[in-house]
């Protein structure tokens, strides 16, 4: 059975030691993306940084890169991870494209790739897996 998600919500992800970020549920995007203020592919390895310019590096073994439509139209060239995301108080695996989202109001956009067969949208109601969280 599907659960009922909302508009927005927060969420861990404990593979990049990140807790209770604020994600925007989007069934207009296809792909989820997280924000990244830097990430740089060295020796087949990708750096990356998140929210903070003096937080410690991320290294990723494993990545891709894809295209991806914005809303404006444009075509991005953005690396993407596997990671994971905790969200009613079960974890899920989830790939993330990062992207500068520092003008939007949520660092974290989920998409329908995840969404699809797990969750249904209510855009009435907010946060309703963090108000459930353990």
């Amino acid at each position: 059975m599907k659960k009922t998600i909302g508009r927005t919500d927060k969420a861990d992800f404990p593979g990049l030691g990140f807790n209770d970020v604020p994600v925007k549920i989007d069934t207009g995007a296809y792909t989820s993306s997280m924000h990244c203020i830097y990430s740089k592919k060295e020796n087949g390895l990708l750096k990356c940084r998140f929210f903070e310019k003096d937080e410690p590096e991320t290294v990723f073994e494993k990545f891709d890169q894809t295209k991806v439509k914005s809303s404006n139209g444009l075509i991005e060239r953005r690396y993407k991870i596997k990671t994971t995301i905790i969200l009613f108080n079960k974890a899920y695996k989830i790939n993330l494209t990062l992207t500068s989202r520092e003008k939007m109001k949520y660092p974290v956009l989920i998409g329908r790739q995840f969404l699809n067969k797990k969750f249904v949208i209510d855009p009435g109601v907010t946060n309703l897996s963090f108000k459930n969280k353990n």
